[in-house]
């Protein structure tokens, strides 16, 4: 099999039928007859549900609010942690349009989303379906149940690494749901499951919880790239706080540049490198990119079948006149594109100059008439999945390609951009080197360098855009740079008009799903829904 982390999750996929999720309560329930007493009874057993942890970022299953499959409009393949988070992310953002018609998808770009959005919605449960999952491990793994279970020794160890890894899995859902919602409820492994209806926490206790639990988990976690490939390990920590602090002022409204600044650092200093070209960040077998991935969401066609995560990213920018086996699918779903506004950051569309642009323009229009028609804007040819020597992945039908959650990359963004926005500890000609770092490797030579009169904040937003488009970070930098809802940034369809409108700025936090509003007294909807 290609990815370690996977020769468990397949062994540990009953799992799957074991819990419930009610994240109205975030709560764990046995649904048959196998308890967490017997789950958790051998260090297999906790092997097995630490896969399940991870797993839960690739698997699918409808988490609704009771676990039971009722968001309307989501099914299975829908309701994968990275379909949905990449929707809210690039649907509402001058990155990604789609052509499909399902309850609530065309809401993300028209931005008049509401709280009964199914795709928010689901989005939402999914988190908090994770967040339940690391909360159960974490209490199953403390100190007196493994000595009650009779577990000593190295597997004690062991588990407790795993504990480890689980509170960074659970910190960085927490920041998803600060990041997208601003405000949610909140319990950790020392809430008893389902005994009371978890209080609102503030998005500025949401970031200094997620703060702290990522510096105390520091010298408990593995050092970095020293662990599995697609486990966390200290680098992936200090990734989420370099992202968390370049968001800072977002978040609580004080800057810490400086702190993101120091971080990124910390990663960047931690061995990592870029691989030699960019084309192949996002092919079937980009398991092999260690030098520059931080941590990924692994996906296998044989073994982690769905219609979601990069099954999703290979098959839905697919259609037309696109040849299906340049992609090594089986056909496309003519779903996804771009507008004009990202095209026009880079010097060609063709690739020729700027090896970044990887549009496909044969039969695709630059300009969109109809957000419904898949001919109307360039669809992107960004993630195949085949091999860097073109053989196709495992499967046609299901992704081999795996998803960077981080990779270096971003943290010569993050270091960049803290710099210039006067983070202490910055160094300005490091920061133009690691950014002509990644411009040389994008044009084969040093022809695309910029200069330090060049290097400006604006020319980061565009960067961030040419070098990391639909992996997810769009609207948290637009929101940042205060070109998300505003008329100072406009892009084709932005507010529903076809020349782009703004908003109302409350549009910068998504709602609070209804039904997790009318199940918990304590939660209180955010402003202007």
């Amino acid at each position: 099999m290609k990815k370690n982390i996977f020769k468990i999750v397949i062994i540990a996929g009953f799992l799957v039928s074991c819990f419930a999720s009610c994240t109205k309560k975030l709560d764990l329930l046995p649904t048959n007859d196998v308890t967490a007493a017997q789950v958790y009874s051998t260090p297999a057993g906790y092997k097995q549900a630490f896969a399940k942890v991870y797993g839960s970022f690739a698997l699918t299953g409808n988490q609704g609010p009771a676990g039971n499959g009722d968001i309307q409009g989501i099914d299975e393949g829908t309701s994968d942690f990275l379909r949905l988070y990449w929707k809210a992310q690039e649907l509402s953002t001058d990155e990604a349009v789609v052509s499909w018609g399902d309850p609530g998808i065309q809401d993300f770009h028209n931005m008049n989303w509401s709280s009964n959005n199914p795709m928010l919605t689901g989005l939402y449960y999914r988190a908090y379906y994770q967040i339940t999952l690391c909360n159960d491990f974490i209490n199953q793994s403390s100190a007196a149940n493994l000595a009650s279970r009779g577990i000593t020794g190295a597997d004690a160890d062991a588990i407790k690494v795993y504990a480890t890894e689980a509170r960074f899995l659970r910190a960085y859902q927490y920041w998803v749901i600060m990041d997208l919602f601003g405000t949610g409820p909140m319990a950790t492994e020392k809430d008893a499951l389902g005994s009371v209806l978890p209080k609102l926490a503030s998005r500025t206790d949401l970031f200094s919880y997620i703060e702290s639990e990522l510096k105390a988990i520091d010298a408990g976690l593995v050092a970095s790239k020293a662990n599995e490939y697609g486990r966390a390990d200290k680098a992936a920590a200090w990734s989420l706080l370099a992202r968390l602090y370049l968001n800072a002022q977002v978040y609580t409204g004080s800057p810490r540049y400086a702190d993101a600044v120091t971080y990124s650092k910390k990663v960047i200093d931690a061995g990592y490198s870029l691989i030699p070209k960019y084309t192949q960040l996002m092919l079937a077998d980009n398991n092999q990119n260690t030098s520059e991935f931080i941590l990924t969401i692994n996906y296998d066609g044989l073994k982690t079948q769905s219609y979601g995560g990069t099954t999703f990213l290979t098959h839905a920018p697919v259609g037309g006149s696109m040849p299906a086996d340049n992609f090594g699918i089986t056909g496309g779903w003519s779903g996804v594109r771009t507008t004009k506004n990202i095209p026009a950051l880079f010097p060609d569309v063709t690739g020729t100059i700027d090896t970044r642009s990887q549009f496909y323009t044969p039969g695709q229009n630059l300009d969109i008439s109809d957000l419904t028609s898949f001919a109307d804007g360039y669809a992107i040819a960004k993630y195949r999945n085949v091999t860097k020597a073109g053989a196709a992945g495992q499967s046609l039908s299901f992704s081999d390609v795996d998803f960077p959650i981080f990779r270096l990359a971003e943290e010569y963004l993050i270091y960049a951009e803290a710099t210039l926005r006067g983070g202490a500890g910055g160094d300005a000609a490091l920061a133009l080197t690691y950014i002509n770092n990644l411009r040389t490797r994008a044009y084969g030579n040093a022809n695309g360098n910029i200069t330090s009169d060049q290097l400006t904040t604006d020319f980061i937003l565009d960067e961030r855009a040419r070098e990391l488009y639909w992996e997810g970070h769009r609207r948290t930098d637009l929101i940042r740079y205060n070109k998300f809802v505003e008329s100072s940034y406009l892009w084709p369809w932005k507010g529903g008009v076809k020349s782009g409108t703004s908003v109302d700025a409350y549009r910068k936090i998504y709602p609070i799903p209804s039904s997790d509003i009318s199940s918990n007294v304590n939660l209180v909807q955010n402003p202007g829904y």
